[in-house]
């Protein structure tokens, strides 16, 4: 088990960003909170991974395939094949919102925060909550995004990109209106999987990486040649110039904001080379990947894995998130 002393700020996501992926304050020693969606459940740690505790559709998930996770203070969102499973005690129970709360679709792939605006990837559209989750609208291609099938979600303000079958969509102003781009403007492909923001744009593909560097309105393209361990990237985070891909073929980070890669896979201590979800809080680095939570407190050098074994729901993990 992970018995490790952790300080720093705050910085976490899978297909999404907390500026809500919120800055915070690091937490004393065993004091980093991690939140894990699995296909089997929820599983979370209040102490760095000493102890698990998991919840299912029995405590009031939607679904106990949960595929992405995104944290506000003690309010957690969890997306569902079920809803939106919201927590608002850390984790302890659960309600769930569907479509009839307003939800385009009960099959959620992905979720953001940013304070109490909530953003939901559905396979149909893009829903949006102002009121942290309490009701939802739905945004599909006639207001401007480039398909339905929506696979992730991420914000900065009131900037919100959309990963859709589609292309890269993109919203200025919250979710209300939406432009989209394409292999016309860049993309390797309009197959998008996951989305980041930070000083630069990135989308996941099936085919690569595609990095806007002005503001999304043109895209240039990276792939195994660039160092990353697979071309089908299934999420992406970004932290000022570092990029981190989690990749069919291992986990890759850029430190010269997705310029060239170097990757990590199983031989390096990585559960598995399938990495479906990112977090980081200052060094350590934390991937759900199809064979449990690796986690790294040396930027990603050398990794440690949790399981079944170790008491989490599931090794078949697809998004994570600490606080």
């Amino acid at each position: 088990m992970l018995k490790r002393t952790l300080f720093a700020s705050l910085f976490i996501g899978t297909t999404f960003i907390l500026q809500s992926c919120g800055g915070g304050g690091g937490g004393g020693p065993l004091q980093t909170k991690i939140y894990v969606a699995a296909n089997g459940g929820f599983s979370y740690s209040n102490n760095s991974g000493v102890n698990w505790i998991n919840k299912t559709d029995a405590n009031g998930l939607g679904n106990n395939f949960v595929f992405g996770v995104a944290i506000n203070g003690n309010t957690i969102y969890a997306a569902t094949a079920g809803g939106v499973s919201i927590s608002t005690d850390g984790g302890s129970t659960w309600t769930n919102k569907t479509t009839a709360n307003g939800l385009g679709n009960n099959q959620v792939l992905g979720v953001a925060v940013n304070g109490s605006n909530v953003y939901a990837a559905t396979i149909n559209g893009v829903s949006i909550s102002t009121n942290s989750g309490t009701t939802w609208t739905n945004k599909l291609m006639a207001d401007g995004l480039g398909d339905n099938s929506i696979r992730g979600v991420a914000v900065s303000g009131s900037t919100v990109l959309a990963a859709t079958a589609g292309g890269v969509s993109m919203s200025t102003n919250g979710g209300t209106t939406w432009t989209n781009r394409t292999t016309a403007d860049g993309l390797g492909n309009n197959d998008v999987k996951c989305v980041s923001i930070g000083t630069f744009l990135y989308a996941g593909r099936t085919t690569g990486l595609s990095i806007s560097t002005n503001g999304g309105l043109s895209y240039l393209n990276k792939t195994t040649a660039s160092g990353l361990g697979d071309n089908n990237i299934n999420a992406v985070l970004v932290d000022g110039t570092t990029v981190y891909a989690g990749t069919n073929g291992g986990f890759s980070i850029s430190t010269d904001s997705g310029g060239t890669f170097i990757n990590k896979t199983t031989a390096a201590g990585l559960g598995n080379n399938a990495v479906f979800g990112i977090a980081i809080k200052g060094t350590d680095i934390y991937a759900a990947t199809a064979g449990g939570l690796s986690m790294s407190t040396d930027g990603g050098v050398t990794w440690t894995n949790q399981t079944v074994l170790d008491g989490m729901v599931s090794n078949a993990q697809r998004g994570v998130a600490v606080n």
